[in-house]
């Protein structure tokens, strides 16, 4: 499968940070709500978060991804979950058919966030839950305004905390909390040393030349090189909705 930028995917050494930064939620979200529970992954790229939500005990997984290659690749890579090619503002799930909902580093490319969540709400049944992941503005583009356009070409709009906490409970969702997603101690240790790594990848990702330091040290970033605590100062923001 192609790395285009707009999504991750595994097994590239260049692109393990952003993976594991993915992966990491994935597993936060499956263990502590898919068990026994009717899943669905919406955006759901390669596919690697309908396997851990399947590990975890979901009683099934479906994943809906506008990209047919995506699709393809999915279907074939996890044949244990089933994918449908959609786009994310007209899904087609059942009303209230759903008990998990993940849509992780997703509703900043949307244009039409407001569909795109109540459309979600719409496939949950009374008590269903939603996770959303997204960057958080204040930390992953410094300096950016809201409603402002960012500058990763792959993004529509970049949110802050309170943002998705409203836009959330604006579409139907009870009880938004937030959580959030940062470096843990090795990676910290890092940039102690060598500044904020996601800019040193950025440079080099746009240079086309890594430093044999920064390559070597992003190839063995795991899951378990990221904490998941608190919004406050978070390089991701976690929303968990009730319908």
């Amino acid at each position: 499968m192609e790395l285009t930028g707009e999504r991750t995917i595994p097994g590239v050494p260049t692109e393990s940070y952003w993976f594991a930064r993915h992966e990491i939620v994935y597993r936060w979200v499956a263990e502590r709500y898919a068990l026994e529970q009717i899943c669905g992954d919406i955006g759901s790229g390669e596919g690697f978060g309908t396997r851990l939500l399947l590990a975890a005990g979901a009683q099934s997984v479906f994943g809906i991804e506008l990209d047919q290659d995506a699709v393809s690749h999915s279907a074939t890579k996890y044949p244990n979950s089933s994918f449908l090619r959609a786009n994310v503002v007209e899904l087609p799930i059942f009303t209230q058919s759903t008990d998990l909902l993940t849509s992780l580093q997703v509703i900043e490319h949307i244009w039409d966030v407001a569909a795109y969540l109540k459309e979600m709400h719409r496939v949950l049944r009374l008590g269903g839950k939603l996770v959303v992941s997204t960057p958080n503005r204040p930390v992953f583009s410094p300096g950016l305004e809201r409603k402002s356009p960012p500058l990763n070409p792959f993004h529509v709009e970049e949110f802050d905390e309170d943002q998705v906490k409203i836009l959330l409970s604006e579409c139907g969702f009870k009880d938004v909390t937030m959580h959030g997603l940062h470096h843990g101690a090795r990676i910290t240790d890092w940039e102690d040393i060598n500044g904020p790594i996601v800019a040193a990848m950025i440079t080099a990702g746009a240079t086309n030349s890594w430093p044999s330091s920064l390559h070597e040290f992003v190839a063995t970033i795991t899951a378990n090189d990221f904490r998941i605590g608190d919004a406050t100062g978070a390089h991701d923001l976690i929303a968990v909705g009730i319908k």
